[in-house]
């Protein structure tokens, strides 16, 4: 009965007529793609869409405190430049949005950006971030850049949406979620991807990654909700053997199913801080060419 109530919730998540969705900008190449995939996923709903600049001006202090005349006119020029280019995004969206469904508001904030994302998802009841993904562009760089590691390591209540440079939209028609089946198999965590691949049409591939012959008490549970929670949309499971190399696997399982966009949730000592943590070895190099939903572990 538990497992009934809980997954009628995400008909009533799915159903809510506005979405909230917070688009953190640096006004690079990178961000503008990041909010282009989001109006296109987001076409048939109502959303509000709040454009947040952050500027540290704390940062200036490095300068000394014997100049405070440079560090004001500096913390002025932060302020001044943050105002300016926001002005330009919304005369973009004045001119060029014709979806009556979408709403634009701007936010420009002196703070951290992890200050300044989080203030907003509480005040706001934010249903997703969206930020741009630098992508990888060698072996020794990190597939996420450090701005989004930084939201995604503080904001514990929302999902983020991480958006690779220079790749075309398209509609996703695979999305992969990748699982030990451990917790965040709820309705309500995963219900941003249920949400997306409602609006696209998409079908969900759950990967798991076996590490013992069988699996335990919590697991089968949890696979059970999961299923559950998945039968009214068109998905599958897959097992996959473990090997040391857990992003070689999943890298390989993306592009072996063609996936368009891939979730985790985000929990302390998971495998996706790992990924966090290391630069990404050469051949992993599905993970910075599409789509990245972290999810916020809610159970």
């Amino acid at each position: 009965m538990g497992v009934f109530f809980t997954c009628i919730h995400i008909h009533y998540l799915i159903s809510d007529p506005m979405q909230k969705i917070l688009w953190a900008t640096d006004f690079s190449d990178n961000a503008w793609n990041a909010i282009f995939t989001a109006v296109k996923l987001y076409k048939d709903v109502e959303c509000s869409f709040y454009i947040l600049h952050a500027y540290e001006p704390g940062a200036l202090h490095m300068l000394g405190k014997k100049n405070q005349l440079r560090l004001g006119t500096l913390y002025d020029s932060l302020a001044q430049y943050s105002q300016q280019e926001l002005e330009r995004i919304m005369e973009y969206f004045d001119k060029n949005n014709t979806n009556p469904k979408h709403r634009f508001k701007t936010i420009s904030k002196s703070e951290t950006l992890e200050e300044a994302v989080r203030e907003i998802v509480s005040a706001e009841d934010i249903d997703l971030i969206v930020m741009g993904n630098r992508g990888a562009t060698g072996a020794k760089e990190i597939f996420l850049g450090s701005n989004t590691i930084q939201v995604a390591n503080t904001i514990t209540t929302c999902p983020l949406l991480a958006v690779p440079k220079d790749i075309d939209y398209k509609i996703p028609k695979e999305i992969a979620f990748i699982t030990d089946l451990k917790k965040g198999c709820t309705a309500k965590t995963i219900a941003p991807v249920l949400l997306l691949a409602s609006l696209t049409r998409a079908s969900i591939r759950v990967m798991h990654i076996n590490e013992g012959n069988i699996l335990y008490e919590e697991q089968e549970s949890n696979k059970k909700l999961l299923e559950h929670c998945l039968k009214e949309v068109d998905h599958s499971f897959h097992w996959i053997r473990h090997i040391d190399d857990k992003a070689r696997l999943i890298d390989d399982f993306l592009e072996d199913l063609a996936i368009d966009m891939f979730a985790m949730v985000h929990q302390k000592r998971s495998f996706i801080q790992k990924l966090f943590r290391e630069p990404i070895i050469e051949e992993v190099s599905i993970y910075a060419n599409i789509p990245f939903l972290i999810l916020p572990s809610q159970d």
